[in-house]
């Protein structure tokens, strides 16, 4: 049986460490007793630049389909209507910085 998807925001492969508008990559997980690395999904970064932060439906909308399936994503900060989109669409987004072995299963 197959377990729940995860989406890990990271720039070194072993800890959860960016933040969801710098994102670069989607590290995808399964979690069942143990996590398992499933495969690396590069995106276009959401942020732009902009110090207004204006939410970008299409831009958000091109990188939220790489994460349909999944369940949640961990990341050291998102926005308030980014994270509201995401659980809107069925994924939870957890704060969280530190050792990607060490997210509770």
């Amino acid at each position: 049986m197959a377990g729940l998807r995860i989406a890990i925001v990271s720039t070194d492969g072993t800890n959860v460490n960016d933040h969801f508008g710098m994102a670069k990559r989607f590290l995808i997980y399964e979690c069942n007793d143990i996590i398992t690395f499933v495969e690396e999904r590069p995106t276009e970064t959401y942020s732009v630049g902009d110090p207004e932060h204006p939410f970008d439906p299409e831009r958000f909308g091109r990188i939220a389909a790489l994460l349909k399936d999944c369940t949640r994503i961990y990341i050291t900060k998102i926005g308030d209507t980014p994270a509201a989109k995401l659980r809107g669409m069925g994924v939870e987004p957890v704060i969280y910085e530190g050792p990607i072995k060490d997210i509770p299963k």
